[in-house]
Parts: structure tokens; C-alpha cells; sequence
């Protein structure tokens, strides 16, 4: 498991019962967590004193019931700023187990000894564009939603890197790169976090178990001569991380050799000394 154990500002304190109890900055959130399905301990007064907790309705979704929050807030990791927020769905617009992800693509370009070039597709709030930026990449950041490319700018802006080499992109992911295609463009590093389902700004439709392969195959075809790495992200749920490793193998080792790594994402937890499993990534990387 690769853990994202480098953490000032962000703490998982306990988990269990369908439930994570975490620390964002000085705000401490109760969200649920379908992994977490032993018996939670929950002595902690924190459980009980929580900012806000999001509660499952019985008839789908949910709601923040909120205690002393600010509607949005800063937090840190290492040379890196986020703003979070609470979201519908339980999200606070970061993935901090993805930190894991961030610290690797950010040793990889500082350590390619050449200027690269990073895609970031269903790019979100930005997390590894905003790495990628600051370990010296230029990146193009593509997500089909107009305000997650409003709030990744603002990450940017937080992080000192306004004026970084990023191009936002407000688009469907595949149109996007079909063009790209067609311009000639390539990158040397592909970074993607596709969601289950979804549907692009003209109503595309995305299903992963459907759209996955193709959409990786396509984007073999703007990786430049000497790519650096590809990364594959999934929260899937029943996807392992080796299908990602698979997927790698056929399309990228066998075009460029190199060699592909898989392994769930994990968050420290405090109370137990456990890691609580948060996602499955793939990752190709030249040799």
C-alpha cells in the first residue's frame, strides 16, 4: 500500500462503523466510509464534538449538519495549498490520499533533468497539477466541470503559481484529446482520474468499466518520444489495482518498455495504527 503519510495539516484520527473522523486544519469532520466496516472506537469526545458530520439519508445522499464551520478554509501540505469546502456527496474537494501520487510525480520531474510536459485529465481540483506545477512541469489541467476549473485555479493561486505554465481546460476528456491528437500535440506524462460514471458537458456519457481501455489507448497516442510516467487512478468500487497494472502493461510497456507498479492508496490512521484503504492506482514509469 502506498501511504500518504507526509501530512501536517490533514489527520484520519479513527475510523470505523461506516465512518472516518478527520482533521482538516483545526476542523475536525465526521464523513462515511463504505471500507470501514469493523467495529469503530469511539471514545473520542472529538466523535461527538465534531465541526460537521455528513449523515447518510435512507433514501440516497445526504447532508452536512454543520456545527461552528467556515464555509471554506486553507490547508497545507508541504509546499502545496488547498482550499477545501464541504461538498454535496461527503467531499471536501481533496483526496488526501493522493498525496502519495503527488510526492511521486513531483520526484519524477525534478528528477527527469528536462522540461515536461504533464496532461491532467478529469483533473478536479488540482491536486497533481498543482504538484506537477510546482516540481517545474507545465500542465495542461482538463476537467469537464467549469467551477472544479475555477476552484483548481484558485489551489494554484494559493500555492504561488498564478502565473505557472497551466492551461485550463473546461472540457470532455476524450474530445479533448481526440483534438489534441489531430494538433500533434504530446506530453511526457499522463495523469487521469476518471470517474466511475459521469457525463461530459454535452451529456457524453462515461461508464469505466465500459470506457477505461479505449480512453487509456487513446491517450497512448499523445505521450511524446520519451515519456516519463503514466499514472491511473480509480475509487471504483470491486476495481483492483492490478486491473490498472494490466491495462498498463498491454498499452504503455509494450510501447515503450519501462515498467508498471500497482498498489491501493492508504491514510495512517492515528487511533489504530492501521491504514485505512482509499483507492486503487496504476502507475507506468520509464526506465
Amino acid at each position: 500500500m502506498w501511504i500518504a503519510d507526509g501530512w501536517q495539516d490533514y489527520e484520519l484520527l479513527s475510523c470505523g462503523g461506516g465512518e472516518k473522523l478527520e482533521r482538516w486544519g483545526r476542523q475536525i469532520l465526521v464523513r462515511p466510509d463504505p471500507q470501514a466496516i469493523w467495529e469503530a472506537d469511539k471514545r473520542s469526545k472529538l466523535w461527538r464534538q465534531a465541526n460537521a458530520r455528513y449523515s447518510r439519508s435512507a433514501t440516497g445522499g445526504g447532508h452536512w449538519e454543520k456545527n461552528d464551520l467556515p464555509q471554506s478554509w486553507p490547508i497545507r501540505y508541504k509546499e502545496l495549498t488547498f482550499q477545501v469546502k464541504p461538498m454535496n456527496f461527503k467531499h471536501t474537494g481533496l483526496f488526501p490520499e493522493q498525496a502519495a501520487n503527488w510526492d511521486f510525480a513531483m520526484a519524477a520531474i525534478r528528477g527527469a533533468g528536462r522540461p515536461i510536459r504533464v496532461l491532467n485529465l478529469f483533473a478536479y481540483t488540482g491536486g497533481a497539477t498543482v504538484a506537477c506545477a510546482r516540481a517545474g512541469a507545465s500542465v495542461c489541467h482538463v476537467d469537464a466541470a467549469k467551477g472544479m476549473v475555477a476552484w483548481a485555479k484558485e489551489n494554484a493561486r494559493l500555492s504561488g503559481l498564478a502565473d505557472a505554465p497551466i492551461r485550463w481546460i473546461v472540457d470532455d476528456c476524450a474530445k479533448f484529446v481526440e483534438r489534441e491528437i489531430r494538433r500533434g500535440k504530446t506530453y511526457d506524462a499522463i495523469i487521469m482520474d476518471p470517474p466511475s460514471y459521469g457525463r461530459g458537458p454535452s451529456g457524453e456519457v462515461w461508464k469505466l468499466e465500459d470506457n477505461l481501455y479505449p480512453f487509456v489507448k487513446l491517450c497512448m497516442q499523445v505521450l511524446s518520444d520519451k515519456p516519463l510516467f503514466v499514472i491511473i487512478n480509480s475509487y471504483t468500487t470491486g476495481l483492483a489495482p492490478s486491473v490498472l497494472g494490466y491495462i498498463l502493461h498491454l498499452l504503455a510497456c509494450r510501447r515503450f518498455g519501462g515498467k508498471v507498479v500497482w498498489d491501493e492508496l492508504g491514510l495512517p490512521c492515528t487511533e489504530s495504527g492501521m491504514a485505512l484503504p482509499c483507492g486503487a492506482t496504476g502507475r507506468w514509469i520509464s526506465e
